[in-house]
């Protein structure tokens, strides 16, 4: 069966349908190098999708990307991340989250653009070590459930380390939902906090406008 992978196809299909046929199309075929993934991207209205249908979106653009499509989600424009990202609910991103596979492909995105989204003339002399552990995670690791990332600043750059290598100015524990929203610009640090959903190990302070160091796109 041939697949339309135009764009013009790709823009016509219902989120549903699009879904179908991410599902459908083999990895190799020829017409996705002509396919743009943030075409994909503007046909995905998350509010039109059931919990589990947004999960399997996802899911299926991680199956090409790893048979060798170019679908990557690094690929895809930070605007466009961050408006999916936004237009989720609680559940449809608790449904992502709960994947094994699809929990670390999307928070290690998410993570990677932090080293690319930071604003090096904020940061000037700035030297600290920022510890995430995120709960909810695979049962079994050193850390217990918590996936952990490590954001290291130095020389006005950030590297994100996965685990921890050195010891951290502040430690931020939160749920993978709730830091999804906060590193799309969809959720404010002090809230979290004042709510209960973001505690904070070390230097509180700090932890607070971390993220200010960050150019969080707008959805």
């Amino acid at each position: 069966m041939t697949i339309d992978l135009t764009t013009e196809a790709i823009s016509k299909l219902s989120p549903r349908e699009l879904i179908s046929t991410l599902q459908q199309v083999d990895p190799g075929d020829p017409a996705l190098k002509d396919v743009d993934i943030d075409v994909i991207a503007r046909g995905i209205d998350p509010k039109k999708l059931g919990q589990d249908e947004f999960a399997d979106l996802l899911a299926a653009l991680g199956v090409l990307a790893d048979g060798g499509a170019d679908l990557d989600l690094a690929k895809m424009d930070a605007q466009n991340f961050a408006r999916i990202i936004s237009r989720a609910s609680k559940e449809q991103v608790e449904a992502v989250t709960s994947r094994p596979g699809l929990r670390e492909r999307v928070l290690d995105e998410v993570f990677r653009r932090m080293e690319v989204h930071f604003r090096t003339e904020r940061a000037g002399a700035t030297r600290a070590v920022v510890h995430f552990r995120l709960t909810g995670g695979a049962s079994g690791s050193a850390s217990g459930s918590e996936d952990v990332y490590e954001a290291v600043v130095e020389d006005a750059t950030c590297k994100i380390n996965k685990g921890e290598t050195r010891d951290a100015r502040a430690t931020v524990t939160l749920g993978p939902v709730e830091f999804l929203k906060l590193a799309t610009g969809n959720a404010s640090a002090p809230v979290l906090f004042m709510t209960g959903k973001l505690k904070v190990k070390g230097d509180l302070g700090f932890a607070a406008g971390f993220m200010t160091l960050f150019d969080i796109p707008k959805a």
